[in-house]
């Protein structure tokens, strides 16, 4: 193989990568929405256990028609972090921010988007804190600038109506900590790189399961929600053809394997596709953002893109400076 080739080749598996990640933040976009009705119906713990059931088998399914039953071994690899990264991943994400989404009521799909726009600021933090190297100043002017920004959409431009309706500090908070636990899990793949991405979103699903199915047999046991009942299951079959096949398999396999691709920094730069696709989709059902909420969005996917830019820059320079 010539230069001209490898190099043709290293561009075609670059953009496949920037493809998949763009086709999982449009479908996690729409999530969002989809899930403001579902939460009438159903609570967030049930429908999660649902969601990755339906998911899981998908992901089973095809792990075996690819990789073949061997692929199901842990291969050397330790079970109980594929099992701690699943649940956090899986029953972490889908419970906080569900949750979070539920009791933030009209606005909470909204609100949900835009917080997974801070995944990439969440990263640089993330990635700071495990090598003990704390963030330029630059990069942590723009995580001020992005944190300003969500801000504005959670208070809508006024900090007074927040200070007066707390609830509104439990919804946000659950919201957040959920989008950390997904950075959490998307940075973990590369603890298992001899996985296929496959593979790891397999294993690691079903793992998870584990984890949302026990907590989610708890809160009915203890009564903390209600069992769901047979009709309330039927109305949310359209939302589970939705959240199982589409944004849980699809989404989640393409999100994977174009992070694999890309790497977990320049991979989670797409969540800023999540917001406007979800604030597109609300439009579209009558649920429109105010402008102060618009300014907030723009502020925080501005300060993403500019932190990206100038990390890219400064590796360069880096590059340049070891060379000479």
């Amino acid at each position: 193989m010539n230069s001209s080739t490898a190099l043709a080749s290293k561009s075609a598996v670059y953009w496949k990568g920037i493809a998949t990640c763009l086709v999982a933040t449009v479908l996690f976009g729409v999530m969002f929405p989809v899930m403001t009705d579902a939460l009438r119906y159903i609570d967030p713990f049930t429908f999660t256990s649902l969601r990755y059931l339906i998911a899981g088998v998908g992901f089973v399914f095809l792990l075996l028609q690819r990789e073949g039953v061997g692929a199901l071994l842990a291969d050397g690899k330790s079970l109980l972090i594929a099992w701690l990264l699943g649940s956090i991943g899986f029953c972490g994400f889908g419970s906080f921010v569900f949750l979070g989404q539920q009791l933030a009521g009209k606005q909470g799909a909204l609100t949900a988007s835009i917080m997974m726009a801070t995944q990439p600021m969440m990263g640089l933090l993330l990635n700071a804190l495990v090598r003990r190297s704390p963030p330029s100043l630059p990069s942590f002017l723009f995580v001020v600038v992005s944190f300003t920004g969500v801000a504005l959409v959670i208070t809508r431009g006024d900090l007074r109506a927040v200070l007066l309706a707390p609830q509104h500090y439990w919804a946000s908070g659950l919201i957040v900590l959920g989008a950390l636990c997904w950075v959490v899990y998307t940075f973990g793949s590369a603890h298992f790189a001899r996985w296929s991405a496959l593979k790891y979103t397999t294993i690691t699903t079903w793992l998870g399961l584990i984890t949302i199915v026990i907590v989610n047999v708890v809160l009915i046991v203890t009564h903390a929600i209600v069992a769901p009942t047979r009709a309330a299951l039927w109305t949310i079959t359209p939302h589970l053809i939705y959240m199982g096949p589409i944004a849980g398999f699809a989404a989640i396999l393409c999100w994977i394997s174009g992070n694999r691709i890309l790497g977990p920094m320049n991979g989670v730069l797409f969540m800023d596709v999540v917001p406007v696709t979800t604030f597109t989709v609300s439009a579209l059902t009558g649920i429109v953002p105010g402008g102060a909420q618009v300014l907030g969005a723009v502020m925080t996917a501005s300060a993403l893109v500019l932190n990206n830019l100038y990390l890219r820059r400064r590796t360069r320079r880096m590059a340049v400076s070891t060379s000479t």
